[in-house]
């Protein structure tokens, strides 16, 4: 259960320093550790194999995410 907590407090502080920080290219970094700590707590928190699906689908799918919107700040295909 411990492993669980840890994730839930890394998360929660992804989120406030989410909410609170100024810069932009700083939240993102912020918003992928939200991201690991949300996979780690459906992956531990519900004990099933589709848990573990669950938790690889929201990885891939916020990892896309993440990496479009750094895509987008470094100024897209353009800059190619």
């Amino acid at each position: 259960m411990i492993p669980v907590y840890i994730c839930g407090i890394v998360a929660v502080y992804a989120v406030i320093r989410v909410v609170t920080e100024k810069k932009t290219l700083r939240k993102l970094v912020y918003l992928n550790v939200m991201n690991f700590a949300i996979t780690g707590l459906i992956v531990l928190a519900i004990p099933d194999i589709m848990a573990l699906f669950a938790g690889i689908a929201y990885f891939v799918g916020s990892t896309l995410e993440a990496n479009a919107i750094a895509s987008t700040f470094a100024g897209g295909v353009a800059n190619e």
